[in-house]
């Protein structure tokens, strides 16, 4: 049965279905309800510190049935530069005056890259999976989590990152295809290289690896479930599809701007985080595209551009906010986690079993 396979049985779930980590919208109520209704639900831990990450596994272990992710960036540490930290502030300026917001911060790095702190906490917490995006930490750090019986995850967006994390022994590999919202996975240069289909790059990664593949980008259904199975891949990963249950941190605005997102296109851009990223074309995307220069290195940007989002939001504006979403956001429903797990779940068995009947 596919819902028995390996990766099922190498993350002790009951579905190879992962409710994606997505810093800012993830929330552990979201985890926990994907994780009681089989699946695997995430803590997306980039911008938490010790404390915070403590207490979100603590509550994710305690009302879930204890299996769920936490994931982690891999950046490198970013240089203030003062001369683009100024020329971000500028290009900034028009936008906080439109929103009536005080002066733009003063650039600061606002969340480190994994490190031995959050390293401390996972072997005290122990969750059954740990995934990281943009890369793998040093082999230090990941010898640690693999010995303390902790499965490692990691995206790739091309056949060469992927066997390069293989050879580095992950456990699994999340195939992120171009059609995934919120942040790229690309740690391979030249960025292009990561600028493939979710359909395309699936069958290549399980044809180059031999761990489990688990495809993302574009899956907000049955059909793009039993689509990537199809494809060889184990599972699926699935973000943008949860972003309006109840249990997500999203606001008024920003569901609503995935409930119209058929009428809507989503686009690539570094002007948020300083990092490229898929999110709903608005204002803000249109007025900074062309200005990737004058941005500081990620994360550093985030300083700059929290507060004018937090308040395009408060005064439900789309026009600068961050509102990430994959290219099937048009697809996503309102509805519990859980109970969209179980929906997405008999989708695609229903359609599984269509194929084989046929």
């Amino acid at each position: 049965m596919w819902r028995n396979n390996r990766l099922c049985k190498l993350m002790g779930i009951h579905y190879p279905l992962i409710q994606a980590p997505m810093a800012g919208s993830s929330t552990p109520e979201l985890a926990i309800a994907a994780s009681r209704a089989g699946g695997l639900g995430s803590v997306a831990a980039a911008m938490l510190t010790p404390d915070q990450l403590h207490q979100q596994c603590g509550q994710v272990r305690d009302h879930s049935n204890g299996r769920y992710n936490v994931n982690f960036f891999i950046h490198a540490a970013p240089v203030l530069d003062p001369a683009k930290d100024e020329a971000m502030r500028d290009l900034l300026k028009p936008a906080y005056e439109a929103l009536g917001v005080s002066d733009v911060p003063q650039a600061t790095a606002p969340f480190p890259s994994f490190n031995q702190a959050q390293l401390e906490v996972m072997l005290d917490e122990r969750p059954s999976v740990v995934s990281f995006h943009f890369g793998l930490p040093d082999e230090d750090m990941l010898q640690d989590l693999k010995q303390a019986g902790i499965k490692i995850l990691c995206s790739a967006t091309c056949v060469a990152e992927a066997r390069e994390l293989e050879a580095k022994g992950v456990d699994a590999i999340i195939a992120q295809g171009f059609e995934a919202g919120g942040h790229r996975g690309t740690f391979a240069k030249p960025y292009d290289k990561g600028q493939i289909g979710t359909m395309a790059l699936v069958p290549q990664v399980v044809d180059a690896v031999s761990v489990p593949v688990i495809a993302a980008g574009g899956i907000a259904d049955g059909r793009g479930i039993a689509a990537a199975l199809a494809l060889g891949a184990d599972g699926v990963q699935i973000g943008t599809a949860f972003l309006r249950c109840p249990e997500s941190a999203t606001n008024t605005t920003y569901r609503e701007a995935l409930e119209a997102a058929d009428d809507t296109e989503t686009r690539i851009t570094h002007a948020f985080s300083g990092r490229p990223a898929r999110g709903i074309e608005n204002r803000y995307i249109r007025e900074m595209a062309g200005k990737e220069d004058q941005f500081p290195d990620f994360p550093i940007p985030n300083s700059l551009t929290g507060p004018l989002r937090a308040a395009s939001g408060k005064v439900g504006s789309r026009d600068y906010m961050s509102l990430w979403s994959g290219q099937a956001g048009a697809l996503s429903r309102d509805l519990p986690a859980g109970e969209l797990v179980e929906t997405l779940i008999t989708e695609a068995e229903d359609i599984i079993s269509e194929m084989q009947c046929s």
